[in-house]
């Protein structure tokens, strides 16, 4: 009886699936990492004596920068005008919930007019509680 020798076939390995599956794998890893996002405005705080509080989650914060740009929960405005200032507070309240409370943080060298803006919007939507962020002065050490 005489046996059949297979031919001796060369090893391969298939590239098309091994690319298809570093794509979904691509994919799922962008999908699912969160990114962060910082804000966009720089500011450089002005100083002052007081003691440090804590911040709530329910609070809302209006950040100005040294150009006057506002941004309500680290979200950038389009512009600086008081009723694009409102309508995003109005939409910020109403994605937060009940809240009363307001933290406004300025640069040191934006014009005064910026931070009364904010002010002015603030109590028109409804928010009575404002405070203002600083930093430590260095003559408290």
């Amino acid at each position: 009886m005489k046996k059949n020798r297979r031919s001796l076939e060369e090893a391969t390995v298939e590239m098309t699936p091994l690319i298809d599956v570093v794509f979904l794998l691509l994919i799922f890893f962008m999908v699912s990492t969160t990114f962060i996002r910082e804000t966009q405005l720089k500011i450089d705080l002005p100083e002052a004596a007081g003691e440090l509080l804590e911040i709530d989650k329910d609070v809302i914060e209006v950040t100005v920068d040294r150009r006057g740009e506002y941004a309500v929960n680290d979200r950038l405005l389009a512009n600086t005008e008081m009723r694009t200032l409102m309508r995003a507070l109005e939409e910020t309240l109403a994605a937060v919930g009940p809240s009363d409370r307001l933290i406004i943080t300025a640069d040191a060298n934006v014009a005064y007019q910026a931070v009364v803006q904010a002010m002015d919007a603030a109590g028109r939507v409804g928010l009575t509680h404002i405070s203002i962020t600083t930093q430590p002065s260095e003559d408290d050490d």
